[in-house]
């Protein structure tokens, strides 16, 4: 998985002082929205009960419907990962960082809330340099939920994160319109085989090309 670490130091004072900001409202239990590879996402601690509360609210998303989480590299999926399949590697290497989330068992330190009392955590590294810097500066995985009121459309520019939501979170990161303008792809891989959830930008072919390819592996003598 390469991930941009070389790209840090060409960020924008603008944007890296954002950044900065919104380091500390994350830090403080705040919640802000910011870039991604996908769409624009709504950030705030994942260990954070008040802050997990405040995100439902914002979006008025149902509490049976749990929250995303975005990591900056695979070193931060045992914070909030039980274990994690041969299968599951698999995807993660050949589509972390990008647009596929993967729904793994839950550790047992990750609130219940954010799962919606579930066993299972939905995580993705987004291919973007605002939330890699972000989650890096903070040390912890994030909330990645869309910056959206929840059955509306998904925001993929500032603009549209400000005219849903804009009055209620405390930051939004501007750094124009998101390259991908589709959600992430949601696999299901806690059981045997993995299952698509939900579609979106990555293809459903791709994903089952790669399983396939973990399939021959194993049948292989």
């Amino acid at each position: 998985m390469v991930q941009n670490t070389s790209k840090i130091d060409n960020l924008s004072t603008q944007i890296a002082l954002q950044i900065d900001r919104a380091t500390e409202i994350i830090q403080a239990g705040g919640i802000v929205a910011f870039p991604t590879d996908t769409v624009y996402g709504l950030g705030a601690d994942v260990f954070n009960s008040k802050a997990i509360e405040r995100v439902y609210k914002v979006k008025q998303r149902s509490h049976r419907l749990p929250l995303p989480i975005l990591l900056a590299d695979a070193t931060q999926v045992a914070a909030v990962v039980d274990s994690v399949s041969e299968v599951a590697q698999l995807l993660m290497r050949y589509f972390w960082p990008g647009g596929l989330t993967l729904l793994l068992p839950k550790a047992a330190s990750l609130p219940d809330s954010i799962t919606a009392g579930t066993n299972k955590v939905a995580i993705r590294i987004p291919n973007h340099i605002v939330p890699f810097t972000l989650i890096r500066r903070l040390g912890i995985p994030i909330i990645g939920t869309s910056a959206n009121i929840s059955d509306r459309p998904s925001a993929v520019t500032a603009q549209e994160v400000e005219q849903q939501i804009g009055s209620q979170i405390d930051l939004i990161i501007n750094m124009g319109r998101c390259p991908g303008g589709l959600e992430s792809t949601v696999v299901d891989v806690t059981g045997e085989t993995p299952v698509i959830l939900r579609q979106g930008i990555i293809p459903e072919d791709e994903i089952k090309r790669a399983c396939q390819e973990y399939a021959n592996a194993h049948l292989s003598p």
